[in-house]
C-alpha cells in the first residue's frame, strides 16, 4: 500500500509499518493518525500478513502528536453553539482513540520496535500494541501534563494494566522521562537490545517464529487474551468454550499433529 506518512512492506508474512515523516521527528499529524487507521485495516484483512511490526523512521520513534494538529483543532470544531462545538471535539477524540484501538482490534499480533523517543500520543500507540521492545537508547514520556492537559487517547486507560496503578500515576502526574530499562522492569517493554540494529533483528525472529505458527490459532490466542483483560475469568471460559467448539476442528490441527508426527516443520494456509 501507498502511504504518505507510514511505510509498509511485507515480507515472510511478516508486515513492517515505519513512521516516515523523520524530519518531524514522526510527529502524528492527521495524516499519519488516518493512516495507521488504513495499515491496520490493511494487516487485518491481508491473509499473508500473520505479524506485523511497527517502527519508526529516522533518529526517534516518534515526539507524539503534532502540535500545530492540536492548534487547528479549534478551527475545524468551531460552531456558533458552544453545546454542538464540545461535541464536535468530543468526537475529534473519539475518532483519534478508534485510530489507535485499530492495532488492538487488528487479529494478527502487533509488535512495536522503539528506539530514540516516545513521547505523549506515542504511550497511547504502544499501549495497544500486544508486544512492546525497545533499544537502550530509548525513553519514555506521557508528555500531556506538560502542554497543560489530560492524555485522552488510551494511556491512562491502558498503561496501568500493563504497569500497575502506582506507576502509572507517577508517570502521568510527573511527565518525568523514564528509561528502556525502567521500561522492562515495569513490564511496559519486554526486552531491550543494545542497539537499534540488534532490536530491529531480535523483534524480526521473534515475529518470524510466530509467523510460523497455525495463524488461525494465533488469531484466537489474541482474541482470548485481549477479552480476558477486560472481563472476568468465568466469562473468559465460556468464551474460550464456545470460540474452540467453532474453531478447534480445523486443517491446522491437523496439520500441526502430522507434522510433529512426522518431525518436519508444519505449512499452514493463510
Amino acid at each position: 500500500m501507498q502511504f504518505e506518512t507510514l511505510s509498509v512492506t511485507l515480507e515472510d508474512h511478516i508486515a513492517t509499518l515505519r513512521l516516515n515523516r523523520p524530519e518531524k521527528a514522526n510527529a502524528m499529524n492527521a495524516t499519519m493518525w488516518e493512516e495507521i487507521r488504513k495499515a491496520f485495516r490493511w494487516v487485518d484483512e491481508t491473509p499473508e500478513a500473520r505479524v506485523a511490526i511497527l517502527q519508526g523512521e529516522g533518529k526517534l520513534f516518534t515526539a507524539g502528536i503534532d502540535l500545530t494538529m492540536l492548534m487547528g483543532l479549534n478551527a475545524q470544531i468551531q460552531n456558533d453553539c458552544d453545546g454542538r462545538t464540545r461535541e464536535g471535539l468530543r468526537r475529534v477524540i473519539l475518532d483519534l482513540q478508534d485510530t489507535l484501538t485499530s492495532m488492538e482490534r487488528c487479529r494478527k499480533p502487533v509488535m512495536v520496535a522503539i528506539h530514540g523517543a516516545c513521547v505523549g500520543g506515542g504511550i497511547d500507540m504502544i499501549t495497544c500494541a500486544d508486544m512492546r521492545y525497545a533499544s537502550a537508547d530509548a525513553y519514555f514520556t506521557i508528555k500531556e501534563i506538560d502542554i497543560g492537559m489530560t492524555a485522552d487517547v488510551g494511556t491512562l486507560q491502558r498503561l496501568p494494566r500493563l504497569i500497575g496503578d502506582g506507576m502509572a500515576r507517577e508517570l502521568a502526574y510527573t511527565g518525568r522521562n523514564f528509561t528502556a530499562e525502567e521500561a522492562r522492569e515495569m513490564h511496559l517493554v519486554n526486552r531491550v537490545f543494545a542497539s537499534r540494529e540488534e532490536l530491529y533483528a531480535g523483534v524480526r525472529e521473534i515475529a518470524a517464529t510466530i509467523a510460523a505458527k497455525s495463524p488461525l490459532s494465533i488469531r484466537g490466542t489474541k482474541e482470548m487474551i485481549t477479552y480476558a483483560r477486560d472481563h472476568t475469568v468465568a466469562d473468559g471460559l465460556n468464551y474460550i468454550a464456545t470460540w474452540n467448539a467453532a474453531m478447534l476442528m480445523s486443517k491446522d490441527l491437523g496439520e500441526a499433529m502430522a507434522a510433529n508426527a512426522s518431525r518436519r516443520k508444519p505449512a499452514f494456509k493463510d
